[in-house]
């Protein structure tokens, strides 16, 4: 079994080739630096392909002139690299569907005080 540390309260186990819920939980470490809630509780994170070693994640923002997309893009590949098994990623932005309230979990719904 092998642990990665992220951040300093996150730790992912990793022991074999990837999983979505492994890369999910990896993403649930990246966040907007502007608003206080993790991609994935915010439905940014529309899908997530394994193909080997290879890991596709397509996504979105909350706002198309987001001027952090490179930067959560980027911090997306660094940590999803790190595991286990995992050669390749590539993020690919989309635009359509887009992004609304409602693709927010409860629990981020919660906690930005919209429910």
């Amino acid at each position: 079994m092998r642990k990665i540390y992220i951040g300093k309260y996150n730790t992912v186990i990793i022991d074999s080739m990837p999983t979505k819920d492994q890369i999910t939980e990896v993403l649930k470490t990246c966040y907007d630096p502007e608003i206080p809630v993790n991609i994935v509780d915010l439905g940014l994170i529309y899908n997530i392909d394994i193909n080997k070693n290879k890991v596709g994640i397509k996504m979105t923002l909350t706002a198309p002139g987001c001027p952090m997309s490179g930067m959560i893009m980027d911090e997306i590949k660094s940590k999803v690299s790190q595991i286990k098994g995992v050669k390749d990623v590539e993020v690919e932005m989309l635009w359509d569907p887009p992004w609304t309230p409602e693709k927010m979990s409860q629990e981020a719904k919660l906690q930005l005080g919209i429910v």
